[in-house]
């Protein structure tokens, strides 16, 4: 008998993407899966179900209907899903196999009660930073929309253009964008406000990412900060000491005041994210500035972000969005649906779901089995462990 594998509608408060397209459906279907679909589930990404009917899958009416699927695959799951993903909790079965983004190492005992209930959970957001996870790794795919659409917020908030332009009505400056973060959102972000014609530079803790910086066209800011230690394994940026985020807010404070437009992406796995620009710093900017923090979801970068609203401060304003990549609901599907695609054909073998627990990849993303959380970071986080 095929196995199932389920695409339910996301239930996070504003979530448009959904965890398979239609186009990833006959790749399930030729592995010897079974693929059903929660009506609508695609709908605000783009995908009506007739797509999907039409690419082999089959369309259920009920939430309750498609959980009796072997395999639910989710965009926002568990911990990552805070407002609502606990409701499926009653539908889930011991046995049954939960693959999205779960959050895992903020939300510790969300996923203990996701393990309590004896499903198997993979949390892609720990995928191994390894060459042959690279097809499978949600969160550069997100990160890249994410950094994408910063600079589009960016640019329709600030009251001037940005490429710099020659008219008859005299010459337009090039507006200045400051990029905090090289990883995948960074380094889009910088590609994207150069495309727009903006003058461009970016600061990261990790000198390693001086080249990549500069390899699209921006200028890498030098703060004098020790350094050394700023790399994870997996090329995570680590977490350092108050002293040095201290230091390294007065020399951003001095960065900022000279840039039209600030994108905050700066994000420590599992941890607050570290508070670069601080009230002062944001008064100090010019009156008509942007700033867009991508990191708000953890915190912020920015002492005055306010997650998913737009504040107004001393005439600049910050954008703290939550969730940018839903904001393009039809590419994220895409890049999101082949991601976890490789991933699930990963874990297959003739039809059935027989995970190589050798298997690194497999290692690091499995966080509960069996009724109990059995990913050591995720288990060291509770209390009284």
């Amino acid at each position: 008998m095929a196995m199932i594998v389920g695409i339910p509608k996301e239930t996070f408060p504003g979530e448009r993407r959904v965890a398979i397209v239609p186009a990833s459906v006959p790749a399930l279907t030729k592995a010897g899966l079974e693929v059903v679909v929660q009506a609508g589930a695609g709908e605000a990404a783009g995908f009506p179900d007739s797509q999907y009917t039409q690419r082999g899958a089959r369309v259920v009416g009920s939430r309750q209907e498609l959980f009796a699927a072997d395999v639910v695959l989710q965009v926002r799951a568990a911990g990552a899903n805070r407002a609502c993903g606990q409701d499926d909790l009653p539908l889930l079965r011991p046995g049954q196999v939960l693959i999205g983004m779960c959050q895992p190492l903020a939300e510790p005992k969300i996923i203990r009660e996701f393990a309590q209930r004896g499903a198997t959970v993979f949390a892609l957001e720990l995928l191994p930073r390894i060459t042959r996870a690279q097809s499978m790794d949600v969160l550069s795919s997100m990160a890249t929309v994410a950094g994408y659409r910063a600079v589009i917020l960016a640019a329709a908030h600030l009251p001037k253009m940005f490429p710099m332009l020659m008219t008859a009505a005299g010459t337009i400056s090039a507006a200045k964008v400051f990029v905090i973060g090289a990883g995948v959102a960074g380094l889009q972000a910088i590609a994207t406000a150069k495309r727009l014609g903006a003058v461009v530079s970016a600061y990261d803790v990790r000198p390693v990412v001086k080249e990549q910086v500069h390899s699209l066209g921006a200028k890498f800011v030098e703060m004098g900060l020790e350094t050394a230690q700023a790399e994870a394994a997996g090329g995570y940026a680590r977490a350092m000491d108050e002293e040095f985020y201290r230091k390294q807010r007065q020399l951003m404070a001095q960065v900022a005041a000279e840039n039209d437009v600030v994108i905050c992406t700066a994000a420590v796995p599992g941890k607050r994210a570290p508070l670069l620009l601080s009230a002062e710093a944001v008064r100090g900017m010019a009156p008509g500035s942007v700033i867009v923090d991508l990191a708000a979801e953890s915190g912020g970068n920015c002492e005055l972000s306010k997650a998913d609203q737009t504040v107004l401060d001393s005439g600049v304003t910050i954008i703290a969005p939550t969730n940018p990549a839903s904001e393009a609901p039809f590419h994220a599907s895409q890049m999101y649906s082949r991601n976890v695609t490789t991933f699930l054909l990963s874990l297959v073998r003739n039809g059935q779901f027989s995970p190589d627990m050798e298997d690194e990849i497999v290692r690091e993303t499995l966080v509960a089995r069996d009724g109990q959380v059995v990913h050591p970071r995720v288990r060291e986080l509770f209390d009284g462990s």
